[in-house]
């Protein structure tokens, strides 16, 4: 009760002074409705010290958080690879800052240029892979289905390659939920792109190639936290999809330490996934956000529905109903476990969608059905896509 008639009078001085209401600080731990996984464990310390480590979308919210934990365990080197140079710069700035003397090398390279990334692979001679690049906004995707397949397909493609042509030892992809029984573009790409790095793994390989598979990123780039914290200090409205809109979340912690223990435990072909506990609701997230920033929802601060968006689903899954998953040596991962394509499989999937790329939507589609038989493309039309007008899910 003495909480309520806080909020209230907070509320009733906000709107005396404005409408404005405080910054919304919100811790994101409060908001995981579960206790917070630990992975840093003893395998990562023999998995990374001394080695050379590259990052691929290293300025991103995922690949800036393995750069700064893998330091942690005192690599040999550090090599940032970004495309976006403002990104690449700041995450080479905070870690020089943070860790003088460390031996750190930012590269401006994209990864769908084959040329460029077999030279920095040939320069370097990392010897873990953590493949972070990615596109990963949905409904963007939606969009631009030829770009999701270049980039989420290809990119992966042409940095597994070449990591196999390095002898690298171990290749970590991060993967997606969105990947199971996918609905998006951006889901059944990232499918494509775990089925071409098992097909990697053999006898011959000296590269253990892995995948990992989480939900939202509390906190991420475009992730509903950020934007829900602006609308809140705009003094609203918080925009969600849907009222039963739900998703499994991480901490961003939680997410780049899972990717590093796969690399360390993973054999090759595996695609771990993270218990995560109960999917949480978005609308409780945007009400418990409105609330600890000292304000009601529905009053203070209205929320507003706007429907779901192109390839979104209601909610998620890590493993399909009847796709069974194994325990690994930590009681929070486990390994999805169906059979992986074969070479010959990914060459035909491969070329199936180069030959759709370039072409029209209908047709980029059409290729995806018949590389990944699960996906099933959404058929929602009139959403709305600006950041400011719809939560990213």
């Amino acid at each position: 009760m003495a909480n309520k008639g806080i909020r209230r009078i907070w509320g009733s001085l906000s709107r005396r002074l404005g409408g404005r209401p405080r910054p919304c600080a919100v811790d994101l731990l409060d908001l995981l409705g579960r206790p917070a996984i630990n992975l840093d464990t003893p395998e990562l310390q023999r998995f990374l010290a001394g080695k050379r480590i590259l990052v691929t979308g290293a300025g991103g919210s995922i690949g800036s958080e393995i750069c700064r934990q893998t330091l942690r365990f005192c690599p040999g080197r550090l090599i940032l690879l970004d495309q976006a140079e403002n990104s690449l710069f700041e995450i080479d700035r905070e870690l020089n800052h943070r860790w003088l003397g460390a031996d750190i090398v930012p590269y401006i390279a994209d990864i769908i240029d084959s040329r460029r990334m077999n030279c920095i692979f040939a320069a370097e001679k990392p010897q873990v892979v953590f493949h972070c690049a990615a596109h990963k906004h949905v409904p963007m995707m939606e969009l631009h289905p030829g770009e999701a397949i270049k980039n989420n397909v290809f990119g992966t493609q042409i940095t597994a390659d070449a990591a196999q042509n390095a002898g690298v030892s171990a290749f970590v992809m991060v993967s997606t939920d969105k990947a199971v029984n996918p609905s998006s573009v951006m889901g059944a790409a990232k499918r494509c792109a775990e089925l071409y790095i098992q097909s990697l793994n053999s006898e011959k390989s000296r590269t253990r190639f892995v995948a990992v598979r989480f939900g939202n990123v509390l906190g991420s780039s475009g992730s509903v936290v950020p934007i829900f914290r602006k609308q809140i200090e705009a003094g609203g409205p918080v925009t969600v999809t849907h009222a039963e809109m739900q998703r499994f979340f991480m901490t961003i912690p939680e997410a780049s330490q899972l990717v590093m223990q796969a690399g360390a435990i993973g054999q090759g072909g595996e695609i771990f996934v993270l218990d995560m506990g109960r999917q949480v609701r978005i609308l409780d997230l945007a009400e418990e956000m409105i609330r600890r920033s000292g304000l009601i929802p529905g009053k203070d601060i209205q929320i507003q529905f706007t429907g779901i968006r192109p390839g979104e689903k209601l909610s998620e899954e890590l493993a399909g109903p009847t796709e069974p998953t194994r325990p690994t040596s930590h009681p929070k991962i486990h390994i999805w476990q169906l059979p992986p394509a074969t070479a010959q499989q990914s060459r035909q999937m491969l070329e199936l969608l180069q030959s759709s790329v370039h072409g029209t939507r209908q047709q980029i589609l059409n290729a995806l059905q018949e590389a990944v038989a699960e996906y099933r493309p959404a058929t929602v039309q009139t959403i709305p896509l600006h950041p400011e007008t719809a939560a990213a899910a």
